[in-house]
């Protein structure tokens, strides 16, 4: 069942959707929370970025890997209006400092513009919020792939790339989850992911090398420790042109059914996880 959540405006209109849902009938939840491109009129109107500048910094192309699964999370937002992966007193770019030392803005945000930015973050919290309790009531242990992208030619389009030694094509971060606790799905995952005939060769899948994770997964292994995994996958921007926003359509859909290709050892290592936990409560 797809829905569109939406949030009213200052002036009570109905604005553009904040984000898309749809609800399945498997453990497993996609999001792509940064994949968002849209801007409030209000906020859209003083932003100093032009769109690639701020294309350069979203995750394209995330959108298109989020139906491998029956459930999943889109924010139809940029992260420029309200980045839902930063904690809550530092989700509105306000400075430089807070984005990448970009010039953002052409006049202050005003307090009323940080307010609605605000209720936004949380409207999307109290949603993601409500889904995971009714999954986790429904499976018991679940999975959240927490898909991102990342830049690795920040010195200009035709600099050298970043060194690969520190920068992998697929890493996964697990640094805010009871690492121990979820080693079977988190094993599974990058396992499947790192066997995968990608194109005639094999991804360089590595953990916690460029990032552990921020607030999305934080904000979730808090609140359920030991009932939901999140597995913060971030993807170098190898399947594009991180400069001219252009993509690869072929290696955009292999990346597509390696993220698949992980689905059935997830759900199993899942399954096997919730008969421990029972046959420890017998």
């Amino acid at each position: 069942m797809m829905c569109y959540i939406y949030l009213m405006t200052t002036d009570n209109t109905i604005a553009r959707p904040l984000l898309v849902t749809h609800k399945g009938k498997e453990p497993i939840l996609i999001t792509a929370i940064h994949s968002g491109h849209g801007l409030r009129p209000e906020v859209n109107s003083i932003i100093a970025l032009d769109e690639q500048q701020r294309l350069r910094e979203e995750d394209p192309f995330t959108d298109a890997w989020i139906c491998i699964a029956d459930n999943y999370v889109l924010p139809q937002r940029s992260r420029f209006e309200v980045d839902l992966n930063r904690p809550r007193n530092h989700a509105v770019y306000t400075t430089p400092e807070d984005a990448w030392g970009l010039n953002l803005w052409t006049s202050e945000p005003g307090e009323a513009m940080i307010k609605h930015s605000l209720q936004e973050y949380d409207l999307f919290y109290q949603q993601l919020s409500n889904l995971l309790d009714e999954m986790v009531q429904k499976y018991g242990n679940i999975a959240v792939y927490d898909l991102h992208t990342y830049n690795y030619r920040r010195e200009g389009p035709h600099a050298e790339p970043a060194d690969p030694t520190e920068n992998p094509e697929v890493n996964i971060g697990t640094g805010t989850m009871d690492r121990q606790y979820w080693s079977p799905v988190v094993e599974a995952f990058i396992n499947q992911l790192s066997s995968f005939d990608f194109l005639d060769r094999k991804l360089d899948v590595r953990e916690n090398v460029k990032f552990k994770g921020r607030q999305f997964a934080q904000w979730i292994h808090t609140r359920y420790p030991s009932q939901v995994c999140v597995l913060s996958i971030e993807i170098k921007k190898f399947f594009m042109d991180e400069w001219t926003g252009m993509g690869d359509p072929v290696a955009i859909q292999a990346l597509r059914q390696a993220l698949a290709s992980t689905l059935s050892g997830v759900k199993a290592a899942l399954l096997e996880l919730n008969e421990k936990n029972a046959s420890g409560n017998s």
